[in-house]
């Protein structure tokens, strides 16, 4: 199962990077996580941080520049081979594994951080979601942080998205072109993470806006638009994260993102 998973986001990764050329998005999708993770990072390097999925190292500068300031030593993992290869190929410092964050080979309490952004949300079970949340607060020290998002399901694009059939999914493949799992909202994932041992500090939402439009837009502009038009594209986009600071967040928000630590034994 874990050789088919690992074929699948290898030619995922290797399809986006050849078909989908997404380098406007990926830097606006960089610039939103690395804000956020910013302020909820250490000032001080850790010893010891724990990437999930190196999707996005492979496609950009993804969130390595960040996490490489804040840590001696950024571990990533992710269930595709070639795309460990991609990101390190990328970066030369990181460190980088082939592993199922389910099962993940280190020992207890190895990590200080954990960032897992959009790793947990391509299961076909909240339950494995669980299994996840629980291998990641095994792998984590008594009173380290993770930072984790997720799709977020009070969304109603994205509650109605996973609700469609799986066959009408794979004729969408051109608007989304990975597949996506199981996931939740604000509410059911702090509930998950104290399940397993966590205590939530913080609970917010990101990327304020249709993503398939977005998206198709980014794309439009990087082939056409002059440098001047893309940046103030981005700035558009960025200032739309405005709506996070709003009750509705949660209905706006594309990702339910969490800062979370490991209660202290």
């Amino acid at each position: 199962m874990l050789d088919k998973q690992a074929r699948y986001w290898d030619s995922v990764a290797q399809a986006w990077q050849e078909e989908h050329p997404q380098a406007l998005w990926r830097v606006h999708s960089d610039a939103i996580y690395s804000a956020l993770f910013g302020q909820w990072l250490p000032d001080h390097p850790v010893p010891r941080l724990l990437k999930t999925d190196l999707f996005d190292e492979t496609c950009s500068q993804g969130l390595y520049p960040l996490l490489a300031s804040r840590a001696r030593a950024v571990i990533g993992t992710d269930v595709a081979t070639l795309t460990v290869r991609a990101a390190r190929s990328r970066h030369s410092d990181l460190m980088g594994m082939e592993a199922d964050v389910r099962r993940l080979p280190f020992a207890d309490g190895t990590f200080d951080v954990i960032v897992s952004n959009s790793t947990l949300d391509h299961f076909h079970s909240l339950d494995q979601v669980i299994v996840g949340l629980a291998e990641l607060y095994r792998v984590l020290a008594s009173g380290g942080q993770l930072l984790l998002s997720l799709d977020n399901l009070a969304n109603p694009a994205i509650a109605v998205r996973n609700a469609l059939p799986s066959r009408l999914m794979e004729r969408l493949r051109t608007i989304v072109p990975y597949y996506v799992g199981a996931t939740c909202g604000p509410g059911r994932l702090q509930r998950m993470l104290r399940q397993v041992g966590f205590d939530v500090l913080e609970v917010t939402a990101l990327m304020h806006h249709p993503s398939v439009l977005a998206v198709a837009v980014a794309r439009l502009l990087q082939r056409r638009a002059s440098p001047a038009i893309r940046k103030r594209f981005l700035r558009l986009l960025m200032s739309l994260e405005h709506l996070s600071r709003l009750p509705t967040r949660f209905v706006t928000g594309h990702y339910v993102v969490v800062r979370a630590v490991k209660r202290v034994s």
